[in-house]
């Protein structure tokens, strides 16, 4: 399935704004024959917004999620994108994955919250494995953090999931996660995992883009710098097979012996 990764800070504080710059760029993934475009985390609002966070979150059923669902409709490809997402009287760090008819297909809640920023802001999700499916694949959300405690994406790989999206705002001096640990973990699990970054600097962070669709043999299909673009690679089902069949780490796992880890 041909994959779209948005990099981009869109315009931090506006939703309107940032459904307007998802809009383009489903139009040119779309055109491209993508059947997938994935946001960076937070897109939909920005990250470094501060208070704003709660006051632009909306439910995962709210007029965003409608907009959203509009544009994929309209484009015909699937969207995974960043949001606060209100639930109560709590506000999350969410990834929702919409089809391309416009079908609420999963949403996934950051379970490891990194630093005090985000603790200020936000509630842990308490899901590790959130999937669907799409494209003839097996969709894996997770968000930033997520990806960088191996155990989440092992997780993964064990309930099958083919392509694992990760929006994230990975910030300097942290580039050798895009550029080092995302290719291995899709290696040591055998998946695709598409990274997807902010760039620039918002408030007190200075976002490293670098975002990246790494295959199961740990190479990275396609690579961005670190300006705003939009990143076009390719999950190949049979190559995802093929790979399978020839690695041995999954099928040469011991659980007997891991159970001191937990």
């Amino acid at each position: 399935m041909r994959t779209a990764l948005l990099q981009s800070s869109g315009r931090p504080g506006s939703v309107a704004g940032n459904l307007g710059v998802l809009d383009a760029a489903a139009g040119r993934a779309a055109a491209a024959g993508a059947g997938l475009l994935v946001t960076p985390e937070l897109f939909l609002t920005g990250y470094a917004i501060g208070d704003a966070v709660a006051r632009l979150a909306e439910p995962a059923d709210g007029d965003a999620a409608d907009a959203v669902a509009e544009t994929a409709a309209r484009h015909g490809l699937a969207v995974a994108y960043g949001y606060p997402e209100r639930d109560g009287g709590r506000v999350f760090n969410s990834v929702q994955l919409i089809s391309a008819d416009g079908t609420r297909l999963a949403c996934h809640r950051k379970t490891h919250l990194y630093g005090d920023y985000e603790h200020a802001h936000f509630t842990p999700g308490e899901q590790p494995v959130t999937q669907a499916e799409s494209g003839g694949l097996t969709i894996g959300l997770m968000i930033c953090y997520d990806v960088e405690f191996p155990e989440n994406v092992r997780a993964h790989a064990l309930a099958g999931t083919d392509l694992l999206l990760v929006p994230t705002a990975q910030m300097h001096p942290f580039q050798f996660v895009a550029e080092s640990v995302v290719p291995v973990r899709a290696f040591e699990n055998q998946m695709y995992v598409a990274y997807v970054n902010r760039t620039g600097r918002e408030g007190p962070f200075e976002f490293v883009g670098l975002s990246t669709l790494a295959g199961p043999d740990g190479v990275a299909r396609a690579r961005a710098g670190r300006e705003a673009e939009l990143l076009l690679a390719d999950a190949d089902p049979a190559f995802l097979a093929a790979s399978r069949a020839a690695n041995p780490y999954l099928r040469d796992r011991r659980p007997d012996l891991y159970g001191s880890l937990v």
